[in-house]
């Protein structure tokens, strides 16, 4: 029986997960099929009501719903209700179980495409989002050094940080760029079409410093590239959307899909190459 599987957000009609999940499925012989659902907020909830009443097998979730989504949850694993966000939700036995895959794929991208191992790393991280959040709990269950936050909004990032991190202005943390070993861009700062904006100042990074944006469209920022200028390793964001793709196609199926022919069919589509 063909298995419904299928993403919800606003606007989604960029998005590049049917292409990934549903070559996933093929190739691995599963009988389903995953449909991207645009959802206007305010019909949220009988969205996911009627994803229930066609025994959809599960969804992501994108903007703006991550937050929102988490009403109408049967169930919540830990990680989702730390980071205040659910990507992923699983049917399981008419429960709607939400998840968060997005810091852990960030995570698992970022060792295993740049070789590192994360201990005793000291990393900053731009942006007090969603996404800052998950990469940020992910990151502290390693033995890191220190993950520092610097937002535009300083507050917002207090809000959510623990005490043995730092917080700190963007022109603050420009000052600071040389102390670290790995700086992460969060935010949309340099996203098409605004492709000319850059997050952070890296006048001060360190050569060899790993930086990384989680921007993949293009695949090479003006902030990567100026990166690479100064001597820096770069990782663009294909990395992170194809391994929180992974992760939730595994709690899904209970397969690990091929995440290589992922970043292959992502790249191939955007019409680039990797870093």
């Amino acid at each position: 029986m063909l298995k419904l599987f299928g993403l919800i957000g606003c606007p989604v009609h960029h998005s590049l997960s049917p292409l990934m999940h549903n070559d996933a499925f093929q190739s691995l012989h599963i009988d389903a099929h995953y449909h991207a659902f645009h959802v206007e907020p305010h019909m949220l909830k009988e969205a996911v009501e009627g994803l229930k009443a066609l025994q959809c097998a599960g969804f992501n979730v994108t903007i703006p719903h991550k937050t929102a989504v988490m009403e109408y949850m049967d169930e919540l694993d830990e990680t989702a209700k730390q980071m205040g966000a659910v990507n992923t939700v699983v049917n399981e036995n008419g429960k709607w179980v939400g998840y968060n895959t997005d810091g852990e794929g960030f995570v698992r991208a970022l060792c295993e495409q740049m070789n590192i191992e994360l201990s005793g790393a000291r990393i900053l991280i731009i942006g007090a989002g969603g996404a800052a959040r998950g990469i940020y709990f992910s990151l502290l269950k390693h033995r890191v050094a220190a993950v520092d936050v610097c937002n535009r909004t300083v507050k917002k990032a207090e809000a959510f940080v623990v005490k043995q991190s730092s917080v700190y202005s963007l022109e603050e943390a420009e000052e600071r760029v040389g102390e670290y070993d790995i700086i992460i861009n969060t935010t949309s700062v340099g996203m098409y079409p605004h492709v000319d904006a850059t997050p952070l100042s890296l006048r001060h990074v360190k050569k060899d410093t790993i930086v990384s944006d989680i921007i993949y469209n293009p695949l090479m920022t003006k902030w990567l590239q100026e990166a690479k200028e100064k001597g820096a390793r770069v990782q663009n964001g294909v990395g992170m959307f194809v391994y929180q793709g992974a992760l939730a196609f595994e709690k899904w199926t209970g397969i690990f899909p091929n995440t290589k022919r992922m970043e292959q069919l992502v790249i191939q589509q955007l019409g680039g190459k990797t870093c």
